[in-house]
């Protein structure tokens, strides 16, 4: 029988966890087409918000990459993040007229993810981001494939749900994947069980995030 792959393993020691979050009352509002817009629009403040963050999580791994083959694909994880999902942000709020700054970002569960997030890229080292981010990034395109066979009403939420359901969001998700499988084989048992614990961390920041779109 083959060995478990790190990100088997981090999955399988996380499932319970993961599984709360895929299944967010958050995410069930969207398939069952109940999301009030009130709650969506205070989710995309905070959202958008975070994206920027991203932009600098995705900066320190790709300082801490180890091969340019690695820092390329993340280069371009960075361009997408500020010219495309900025982009994004930037038209919903116009179109829904939403003004971002009537919103009070420093909500607890908001500041923690932010925090939490950054702080894992900032004083990690490359894998502990790679972990982070995997949580974020394979729990959004996992709820998302389900949710885009939902009949969204909401074209802004229905694009949203498209964008991190599509190949390109999933090849990123994919690639988070092979490279904690790649370096899994060559590292010890603890710190295998280290960077399981990031991504439950981070799903547990998740959760929290999701929750706070409620108010």
């Amino acid at each position: 029988m083959a060995a478990e792959t790190l990100s088997e393993q981090i999955l399988r020691e996380n499932a319970a966890v993961f599984e709360a979050m895929v299944n967010h009352r958050f995410v069930d509002d969207i398939v069952l087409e109940r999301l009030s817009a009130q709650v969506f629009e205070r989710y995309l403040v905070y959202e958008g918000a975070f994206v920027e963050t991203a932009i600098s999580i995705f900066a320190f791994a790709t300082a801490k990459a180890e091969t340019i083959v690695q820092k390329r694909w993340l280069i371009a994880v960075l361009d997408a993040l500020a010219n495309q999902q900025i982009a994004y942000f930037e038209r919903i709020f116009a179109e829904r007229s939403i003004d971002p700054g009537a919103y009070d970002l420093n909500v607890a569960e908001v500041e923690a993810f932010r925090t939490g997030m950054l702080d894992i890229a900032r004083n990690g080292g490359f894998l502990d981001t790679v972990a982070a981010m995997f949580a974020a990034e394979w729990m959004y395109w996992t709820w998302s494939k389900r949710a885009a066979q939902a009949n969204i009403a909401d074209p802004h939420l229905k694009e949203w749900v498209e964008m991190h359901a599509d190949d390109d969001f999933a090849a990123q998700a994919k690639w988070l994947k092979q490279e904690l499988d790649a370096a899994g084989d060559t590292l010890e048992v603890s710190e295998r069980k280290r960077l399981s614990a990031i991504f439950g961390r981070a799903q547990q920041l998740e959760i929290a995030f999701h929750d706070a779109a409620y108010g």
